[in-house]
């Protein structure tokens, strides 16, 4: 059978476009040599007026199906696209203009062919230059997007549909009808405009360029409309009126008020440009903390990390730490940009001082504490300190200076705490993994994993009076690695993670340890569910071995909409019980593990996805140790089991509905059987 070659859209819309235009100069030209030679016009307006609105549905196919193919160019490159048309269409006028002004009052210059002529090219120009553009706003509008805001958008494009055919009733004049279309066209660009959630994801230098990128369309939309206007102004269309076009000025309106909007918040957001990327920072801060311990390395490299981190992070001007020696005395280890003269002064303003002062070396809850405030110094006017505790015992304590008052604000405070929870944890972790190498090397290194295993798993789960949740792990071998956490953003906003690290035992448990701390720097940003597995799998990428991986699922909980958006990175689906179908579905969503492909392709298996939850559903999130649990026969629990269990016992609570399931998956293992992989369920039941 003979196989026919798939069409080009592309080239085969834009070779019609322009025999379109060819067809539409050759009419224009042939009413004008009618009207010179004072022939009857045969050539009725609406000739041309059909083959303008052909030739934007072309430009239009050929500009979309360009940009379709390819999706995934960054922001900067779209922004440039839009700037190289700009800058071909203002040189194409510029250059007329420039023409006629040398031909002066010559013949060739007041003659209608030639100025028909050019008229029609700079208003082939003018055409790619808007539509393009538009088409380039479109992907920014829609990055992240929303029903709503597809929806919003759809709305426009059915306008700019109508606003082509609206030649039909006014003949392009500027009466009120165009007056009120053109307006409303405005509004509506302007509240499409509002949406710009890809301007934040630019690096510092990312925003000047797009700065600059900006000011050269919105100068190329100022010039090219003027330009147009020109022609109105000189008669050029006195036969048939093309560029006082509703559908024109319409995308003239929305290209200059979206690049408006756009330079305007880009300049704003300059000095956040930074912040964004401290933050990104003190990911792979948190990451290195957590791979800098290795068995027969001293623990000064991870607390060298630590206070370098920890200034970094908190913008301190200096800073030192102290760890107990073996006679518990303290003993300074490191010391960052401050001379031992003042240090000195310091530690003695703190035994003076409150809340310094109130430190005491013997307390249990250490771990919990932090010290700060202003300090009577001529150089240094603000002062933190905080305790590292490993085993509930403190060894050390680390001290920030800054020389400004009240220099360390909640949101510093909370990520130092959380470098310092974490640098504890290696250095404990050294220590006995030394001492398990110096006795009985395995089993000691079982009982550190176990601890490290204990300390990811939170010890309660963040949720409010509209909604229940309750969490169960259990490891095959002495530790694993199967990991859940939630955290609160804001007021009814809840962030849920589950995971499952590749592999058993001690490796799985390291590993996991790094996506909690991972888990606690990025979810301070607030992203999206696709944003947060990228910007994980750009950590993990940095630490994990090449054969290891890890599998998660992340939602975002908003219990004000009743809405729950997540995204999956090769994790179990997730089990939704819908009370008002009384059916239980697993949501489908599809996804990559978290350092399988570690480059920047990975954006390209990342897929986000929304629904809405009523009271009475159940959510059931699971690794997949639940669903491949054997019984004697080798037989697995498997999906359909899961789905039947959680149907049948929907009507308790979450927490009973947890017990039920797991007492389901040991019945049907059996007395004798012994579970291939960790058990790790979460139960969610919406109250409200």
């Amino acid at each position: 059978m003979l196989k026919l070659p798939t069409p080009n859209i592309g080239k085969i819309s834009i070779l019609v476009a322009i025999l379109t235009w060819l067809a539409l100069l050759f009419v224009d030209i042939t009413r004008i040599f009618q009207s010179v030679n004072q022939m009857e016009n045969t050539l009725a307006p609406e000739i041309s007026y059909i083959l303008e609105i052909l030739f934007f549905i072309l430009v239009y196919i050929f500009y979309n199906y360009s940009i379709n193919k390819n999706e995934n160019i960054d922001f900067l490159n779209l922004i440039w696209r839009g700037v190289s048309t700009g800058l071909l269409a203002t040189f194409i006028s510029f250059g007329i203009s420039i023409f006629y002004l040398m031909l002066g009052e010559s013949k060739l210059g007041s003659d209608p062919l030639v100025s028909n002529f050019f008229y029609h090219v700079n208003f082939a120009f003018i055409t790619l230059f808007l539509i393009s553009t538009s088409l380039l706003w479109k992907h920014l509008i829609l990055y992240q997007k929303s029903k709503k805001v597809v929806q919003q958008w759809q709305a426009f494009e059915v306008l700019m549909l109508i606003s082509m055919f609206f030649v039909f009733i006014n003949e392009n004049d500027f009466d009120y009808s165009f007056i009120f279309g053109l307006v409303f066209l405005s509004i509506f660009s302007a509240s499409l405009s509002i949406n710009l959630k890809w301007i934040p994801y630019l690096t510092f230098k990312e925003k000047w360029k797009s700065i600059l990128f900006l000011v050269i369309i919105l100068v190329c939309t100022t010039f090219l409309f003027s330009s147009l206007s020109s022609y109105s102004d000189i008669g050029v269309t006195s036969f048939v009126n093309l560029t006082d076009n509703l559908f024109l000025i319409g995308l003239f309106a929305f290209v200059f008020i979206y690049a408006l909007f756009s330079f305007l918040v880009t300049l704003f957001n300059l000095p956040t440009s930074s912040v964004f990327e401290q933050k990104l920072v003190e990911a792979i801060n948190f990451q290195r903390l957590s791979q800098s311990i290795k068995p027969g390395q001293d623990e000064s490299q991870v607390l060298d990390i630590l206070i370098d981190s920890s200034m970094s992070a908190s913008y301190a001007d200096g800073g030192w730490l102290e760890i107990l020696d073996k006679d518990n005395i303290p003993q300074m280890i490191q010391k960052r940009f401050i001379d031992e003269e003042i240090r000195e002064e310091i530690i003695a303003l703190f035994q003076t001082i409150k809340p310094f002062s109130e430190f005491d070396w013997s307390l249990e809850d250490n771990d919990s504490k932090k010290f700060y405030g202003k300090i009577p110094h001529n150089i240094y006017k603000s002062a933190f300190l905080i305790p590292l505790v490993v085993n509930k015992k403190t060894i050390g304590r680390m001290y920030l200076v800054k020389e400004v008052r009240d220099g360390f604000n909640k949101e510093m405070i909370n990520i130092i705490t959380t470098f310092v929870g974490q640098a504890s944890i290696s250095v404990e972790n050294y220590r006995l993994l030394n001492e398990a190498i110096k006795t009985e090397r395995y089993k000691e290194e079982l009982k550190i994993a176990q601890r490290v295993q204990r300390s990811l798993l939170p010890k309660e789960l963040h949720h409010n009076e509209k909604f229940e949740i309750c969490g169960f792990s259990v490891a095959a071998d002495e530790v694993g690695g199967d990991y859940y956490e939630t955290k609160n953003l804001d007021e009814g906003v809840f962030a849920i993670i589950i995971g499952d690290v590749s592999g058993k035992g001690t490796s799985a448990a390291f590993n996991m340890s790094q996506m909690k701390g991972i888990f606690h720097s990025l979810v301070q940003l607030k992203p999206s569910p696709g944003e947060f597995l990228y910007k994980a799998n750009t950590a993990l990428s940095q630490c994990l071995e090449r054969n290891h991986f890890i599998t998660t699922s992340y939602f975002l909980l908003d219990t004000n909409l009743q809405t729950i958006k997540y995204s999956r990175a090769g994790h179990c689906p997730t089990l939704f019980y819908d009370h008002s179908t009384d059916k239980a579905e697993y949501l489908s969503a599809d996804g990559l593990g978290l350092g399988i492909v570690r480059n920047l392709n990975y954006r390209n298996y990342i897929h986000e996805s929304e629904f809405q939850y009523e009271k009475e559903d159940i959510l059931v999130l699971y690794t997949d140790g639940i669903i491949e649990a054997k019984d004697e026969k080798g037989v697995e629990f498997g999906y359909d089991n899961l789905k039947a269990s959680l149907v049948k016992y929907k009507n308790l609570s979450a927490e009973k509905i947890q017990e039920r399931i797991i007492d389901q998956v040991y019945q049907f293992v059996g007395e004798g059987g012994i579970p291939d992989d960790d058990f790790s369920i979460m139960v969610i039941k919406f109250n409200s």
